[in-house]
């Protein structure tokens, strides 16, 4: 095969044992993966993004949970009118915390996501998506506290680097550059994965003894229908399943900085054990953008294998980097190795941190997930009551949500890479008391007041629109039931986690006033949706 004048080839020519450039070196090419992340990332994005179009109103819009604009006020009371604020919360939405900005920001954010999938990309629009992200990462509190809200926004910044800067969208082109951005996205799946395996050896004795799995399955966040199955495995299964962790955890990540073929070793072995995770739980797109992350370490010869055929047709040119793309490279090299220098010391200290940045823009960043493993689930349910007095007779009805364990008798869900928020908050707030979760009470409130937007976070009203007298929160324990009993979950009431309440609480009132948040009359109509 001979080169055309224009230095062209097609990725059809690359197929087979072909892993180069002919004509220019052996060394292997990463123009179909870089094709393949971006699509990736755009696919997490697009999730990330129709999360907040579909639940930011009710968590932080004005009325929400937890307002932005109260949240910006209390960090300009602290901190000043002035640069201090801006610094300390970097966010467009100083610009406007209302409704309507954020709503617009978050489909602006999913329209760029949906071009990224289908096919245009460019430097800017990559640094739109991050910025945007950003901004509700930065001024989402509790409910963006996660650690793949940092991973997306980290991976979200190196993915700016490996797009030209306005021009050629979407064409497949080999630049040297491209291969150390991608070293560097190597590095970020690293830390995801050997901080992972850190936490786990200092947080839990379970992960030493390899018990672990007898209990994981039952208390994760939000199970799914397979971990019921999961649960039911004999010790034997669950043991061999915290070595495999170890081995993916510990040992794997190594293979990534080292020659090709033990780099896809250790890329597969990541890739098999995220999809074990995926089938077994709902852990939002953690799984999912740790799975973009493995891209990077993949070379074309190996993706080729099982690329459509239309995708092999693509042409291929090479493209020296100029001169400002290579300084680019270098800065950007500069920063990231500066910046490690935190992550580095926390996954080495007896100490380690879990999930924890360490500049203001989440620009590298600590991970690790499931330190410990809870040996009990405990579930809080939420009742309320139109009665007016209550007394022994009084009809209490629950609230379900939409994923969360509820009904015994309701089969788990499958719902990631989506993410329910509140759900997954109300699991963390269940090992707590509810004083230290002032956002409960308000939710409670928000019930009380057949708040729509609150509302549209549970699966159903149990009142179809109107307001209750009174609402209490029990919290019970949860057990999956065996292959003998039939239905998903037993249960039994641990105790009161809040005592019934109603509008004109005074202590209800006090902490929803000591929070700022809107003090509505009785007589008030509920919040519009509109």
């Amino acid at each position: 095969m001979t080169l055309r004048p224009d230095f062209s080839t097609t990725l059809h020519e690359l197929s087979g044992r072909r892993d180069h450039i002919p004509g220019f070196d052996t060394k292997p090419s990463y123009v179909l993966t870089r094709y393949s992340f971006l699509r990736a990332l755009g696919l997490v994005y697009c999730v990330a993004f129709l999360g907040l179009v579909l639940q930011l109103r009710p968590l932080l819009g004005h009325n929400g949970l937890l307002p932005v604009q109260l949240f910006l006020q209390r960090v300009e009371a602290s901190l000043g009118n002035g640069l201090a604020s801006y610094l300390s919360v970097p966010t467009l939405l100083w610009i406007d915390a209302g409704d309507g900005f954020m709503m617009a920001l978050a489909w602006v954010g999913l329209a760029l996501s949906v071009l990224l999938v289908c096919g245009y990309a460019n430097a800017l629009q990559m640094l739109a998506l991050w910025v945007l992200y950003s901004s509700f990462v930065h001024t989402g509190q509790l409910f963006y506290s996660y650690g793949w809200e940092t991973l997306l926004l980290e991976t979200g910044f190196l993915a700016v680097f490996l797009c030209p800067l306005f021009k050629d969208g979407w064409s497949l082109q080999d630049r040297s550059t491209d291969r150390w951005i991608l070293l560097l996205l190597r590095w970020v799946l690293f830390r995801v994965m050997f901080g992972a395996g850190l936490i786990k050896l200092r947080g839990d004795p379970c992960w030493l003894d390899l018990s672990c799995l007898l209990y994981h399955y039952q208390t994760q966040p939000i199970p799914n229908p397979l971990s019921w199955y999961l649960h039911q495995a004999p010790e034997i299964f669950h043991k061999g399943g915290v070595v495999f962790n170890h081995v993916v955890e510990l040992i794997a990540p190594w293979f990534l900085f080292g020659p090709r073929r033990l780099r896809h070793v250790g890329a597969l072995l990541i890739i098999t054990f995220q999809m074990l995770l995926i089938v077994s739980g709902n852990l939002s797109w953690l799984n999912y953008i740790t799975l973009a992350l493995c891209i990077p370490c993949l070379s074309d010869g190996l993706l080729l294998r099982i690329a459509p055929t239309s995708l092999r047709q693509r042409p291929l040119r090479s493209v020296p980097a100029s001169r400002a793309r290579r300084i680019t490279t270098l800065v950007l090299l500069a920063l990231i190795a500066v910046l490690s220098i935190g992550p580095i010391g926390n996954m080495w200290s007896s100490r380690q941190r879990m999930n924890t940045s360490f500049d203001r823009l989440n620009l590298v960043n600590s991970y690790g997930a499931f330190g410990s493993v809870g040996r009990q689930r405990r579930e809080i349910i939420i009742l309320g009551t139109t009665d007016p007095e209550l007394d022994a007779k009084s009809e209490w009805r629950a609230y379900e949500f939409k994923c969360k364990p509820g009904d015994p008798n309701r089969r788990p869900c499958v719902v990631s890479p989506y993410h329910y928020r509140l759900d997954w908050q109300i699991w963390f707030a269940a090992m707590s008391d509810y004083s230290r979760q002032p956002w409960f009470v308000h939710l409670v409130y928000k019930l009380l007041q057949a708040d729509v937007d609150v509302l549209s976070l549970l699966d159903s009203d149990p009142f179809d629109g109107v307001r209750p007298a009174y609402i209490r929160a029990d919290l019970y324990e949860y057990e999956f039931t065996d292959m003998a009993a039939g239905g998903w979950w037993k249960r039994r009431r641990l105790g009161a986690y809040l005592p019934a309440v109603s509008l004109d609480n005074p202590a209800l009132i006090n902490i929803i006033g000591d929070f700022g948040w809107p003090l509505y009359e009785t007589g008030d109509e509920p919040p519009s949706p509109l």
